[in-house]
């Protein structure tokens, strides 16, 4: 089990986490800022000067779940990592991550008064980014941020009795783990079922999954010994809420080429056909799989999916012009020819 323990610059987050592993039996600290100041030895210089906060990078959020992952495998028992997360995308990815590996995750956010914050941050040697970070954290705690930690208000508390208040909601279940679909990291190839919906206004339905980064289709994975299409019909189901009455229409096959770490594999785009007003409105948010959904034209989605999910994409849409399915290798068709329609 992993107890993040978030909050801004100066919420006492290092100080609660130290006396938090002597109440917890068996639990060692884990401070994500280590890898952060690896990566300065690692990295390129230029490479750094393009980002203004190592969390942008992918390389740290990976590296955080790989190593939190091997260090619960080492040493057992419970993590205790304290670090700020203020973009929610960043924690989606992150304890999707850890989810994937059937890590538990307690979030804990340290909720101090914003005037005690600033007090901290000029009573103590601190980074020019500490103040940076008070608006972001202020727009996160009125957004997401509330929703999804256990909040402990420290402004009149010191870092031990901040830690017996995290160590009592441990003990009490007061402090629950947190809503994240366990996807597996796969660990070979994979067959994947995507499916386009699309309103009456022929927009296509994009998602913002909880437990990857990037725009999507519907879709998922498919199980062991199920139909692919029948796949793509269960993943609609428990993403959005709609229930499609018929099994869709393929649209494409694209075989997505390996890129390290990923493995690739087949992928299948299906038409799920145009959903009315009423079907539209049913689609559930928030909920535990998606973050955000929405209609979008193709110029749209351009700006929303990654450039491989958006060619795949731009060819399911003629295929549906067409009326024929199409065989893409890495998103170029094979075998047909490559007009526009």
């Amino acid at each position: 089990m992993i107890i993040w323990i978030n909050g801004a610059f100066g919420a006492g987050k290092t100080s609660a986490a130290r006396d938090l592993v002597e109440l917890i039996p068996n639990s060692t600290l884990f401070d994500p800022e280590v890898i952060g100041r690896g990566l300065r030895h690692l990295l390129p210089q230029k490479h750094l000067d393009e980002v203004s906060d190592f969390q942008d990078l992918t390389i740290w959020r990976r590296l955080v779940v790989d190593t939190a992952a091997a260090l619960l495998h080492e040493v057992g028992g419970v993590l205790v990592v304290p670090m700020t997360l203020l973009r929610q995308e960043y924690r989606d990815e992150i304890f999707g991550g850890l989810a994937a590996r059937r890590i538990a995750v307690r979030h804990v956010l340290l909720t101090p008064a914003e005037t005690i914050l600033r007090a901290r941050i000029a009573d103590r040697p601190a980074p020019e980014w500490a103040y940076d970070h008070i608006e972001p954290y202020r727009a996160a705690l009125a957004g997401w941020l509330t929703c999804d930690a256990h909040p402990v208000d420290t402004s009149a508390l010191t870092p031990y009795e901040t830690a017996e208040r995290i160590a009592e909601a441990v003990r009490s279940s007061d402090l629950g783990l947190c809503d994240i679909v366990q996807t597996p990291e796969p660990t070979s190839e994979t067959l994947a079922s995507g499916v386009l919906l699309f309103d009456e206004r022929d927009r296509v339905l994009l998602v913002d999954p909880t437990y990857k980064p990037g725009w999507e289709f519907p879709g998922g994975v498919v199980e062991s010994g199920e139909a692919p299409a029948a796949a793509g019909v269960r993943e609609v189901a428990e993403e959005t809420g709609i229930r499609l009455d018929r099994l869709p229409g393929l649209l494409l096959i694209d075989w997505e080429a390996p890129q390290p770490p990923g493995y690739g594999g087949m992928r299948l785009l299906f038409d799920g056909g145009r959903l009315d007003s009423a079907a539209t409105e049913r689609v559930l948010l928030p909920g535990p799989e998606l973050r955000d959904c929405r209609f979008v034209t193709e110029q749209e989605a351009a700006r929303l999916l990654p450039p491989v999910r958006y060619e795949r994409l731009r060819w399911a849409l003629r295929a549906r012009r067409q009326g024929r399915p199409l065989y893409l290798e890495a998103g170029v068709p094979v075998g047909t020819p490559r007009d526009t329609g």
